[in-house]
């Protein structure tokens, strides 16, 4: 029989686990979002009561984790979680493997090339070059982008195996961001089995109006899909010659890095 001192210590543990997913909570919308969070919007998509917020949040602040903007009383990411978090992107050992790789697509294409790897229920940027062009993305390290509306989301799934395909998509709900999103599950099946066919993916202006995008999958030493690269390419400017401008390049690049991370046979 457990003693009320092991109860008490495992509803502790218990109520510590609650607390931090809170607070987790409430730090993933101030990321996810493109634009700053008061409390009154934090609290509506979260859930959580306003008093509730307000003391997650000046935890996070004393941490410099999150700061509020005094003007506009909204909330971003802190100086220390960027530090944190850049620190860890340097390390990554898929990104020191595919940084020159990157460069030189970047530079071959002349566009905006992105490196993400797969979190929860979709991909987040690790790296991203800008093209060397005027018009650039308004994406930046640390967006997270879905599996069904993104190059680099499709050709991840397309890139797995059946079950763990599968596994994903149940989880999935369809949201349309323009015109152009896939919304229907028989129709986003049909275009990962298309994406795995010809080894690359599109996004047609799927994730953002105007914006078409390459994706391709990098491979680890199993063979199993680690992480992607985009291609991001104004509509205005894209190349009639889709394989050599940019396909081409990019699944060398995918492949070049692949090899890497398999390391000496």
């Amino acid at each position: 029989m457990p003693t009320s001192d092991t109860i008490a210590e495992e509803n502790t543990k218990i109520a510590g686990t609650a607390a931090f997913s809170k607070f987790m909570a409430v730090l993933q919308l101030i990321a996810d979002q493109e634009t700053p969070l008061s409390i009154a919007q934090l609290s509506v998509q979260s859930g959580y009561p306003r008093p509730t917020v307000y003391r997650i949040l000046a935890a996070l602040m004393a941490e410099g984790m999150v700061v509020e903007n005094p003007r506009t009383k909204h909330f971003e990411l802190g100086p220390r979680l960027i530090n944190l978090a850049s620190k860890s992107w340097a390390k990554s050992d898929i990104r020191t493997a595919a940084i020159d790789a990157l460069h030189t697509l970047r530079d071959a294409t002349r566009e905006t090339v992105h490196l993400a790897v797969p979190s929860d229920n979709g991909m987040v940027y690790i790296e991203k070059l800008e093209s060397p062009q005027a018009v650039r993305m308004t994406s930046r390290v640390g967006t997270r982008v879905t599996f069904y509306s993104s190059s680099v989301g499709k050709a991840y799934l397309a890139a797995l195996d059946e079950t763990q395909r599968r596994a994903l998509l149940r989880a999935v709900k369809l949201q349309k961001f323009t015109e152009h999103t896939i919304t229907d599950p028989e129709v986003l099946r049909a275009e990962i089995a298309a994406t795995g066919q010809r080894g690359y993916a599109e996004d047609r202006e799927e994730n953002e109006a105007q914006i078409f995008c390459l994706g391709a999958a990098i491979r680890g030493s199993d063979g199993a899909p680690v992480a992607c690269i985009s291609i991001s390419i104004p509509v205005f400017r894209k190349h009639e010659n889709l394989h050599a401008a940019y396909i081409d390049p990019l699944l060398a690049t995918c492949q070049a890095i692949s090899l890497k991370l398999a390391g000496p046979r």
